[in-house]
């Protein structure tokens, strides 16, 4: 992929399929990638079905392919990192979307991206990856010292004791799950 272009579409199997390319698409993806009630067959029919207008034209043999080129287009062009451990969760779109949106907002200096009738994912991307000093920033920088074991700052203790809520990244719970703690 190139970095300096707007990707509209994937080649899968030397076929170029158009893709939907608009951030809150994206976001629904993300969402059905992070709901513990879907099993990963259903998160990836999720991702074909919205990024791929034409998914059902896909062959099978290229399905592979084309997940393959789905996620590398959601992370921006950009090769997953290798790694043997697993990263601390420092954010979570739905919870943080209050606090995400008003920072994207700053960056964009357009007005709501939400009221755009259209915002490429790379774009939208862009802007999450140049949130300066904000709140959402603030919180991310808590979790991560929490994450690490890493001592809080006077002022990160009083906003955490206060705002805990607010930086507590809740357990994604299934529904079974759920019941369970509800019931017992």
């Amino acid at each position: 992929m190139n970095s300096w272009k707007l990707p509209t579409s994937l080649k899968i199997g030397g076929v170029d399929y158009p893709i939907r390319t608009d951030f809150r698409d994206i976001l629904t993806i993300l969402r059905a990638f992070n709901d513990p009630d879907l099993p990963d067959w259903a998160k990836t029919q999720v991702m074909l079905q919205i990024l791929y207008p034409d998914h059902l034209k896909i062959a099978g043999p290229d399905i592979k392919e084309a997940c393959e080129q789905a996620v590398l287009f959601i992370d921006a062009g950009r090769e997953p990192e290798k790694e043997d451990r697993k990263r601390p969760v420092l954010m979570d779109w739905d919870q943080d979307a209050d606090i995400i949106i008003p920072a994207i907002n700053r960056v964009a200096g357009t007005g709501d991206v939400r009221a755009m009738p259209y915002l490429h994912w790379w774009t939208f991307l862009g802007y999450y990856m140049e949130i300066g000093e904000s709140l959402f920033s603030n919180i991310v920088q808590i979790r991560q010292k929490k994450a690490k074991r890493k001592k809080l700052e006077k002022w990160e203790q009083e906003f955490y004791r206060e705002n805990k809520k607010l930086i507590d990244i809740k357990a994604k719970l299934s529904e079974e799950e759920a019941l369970k703690e509800l019931w017992g």
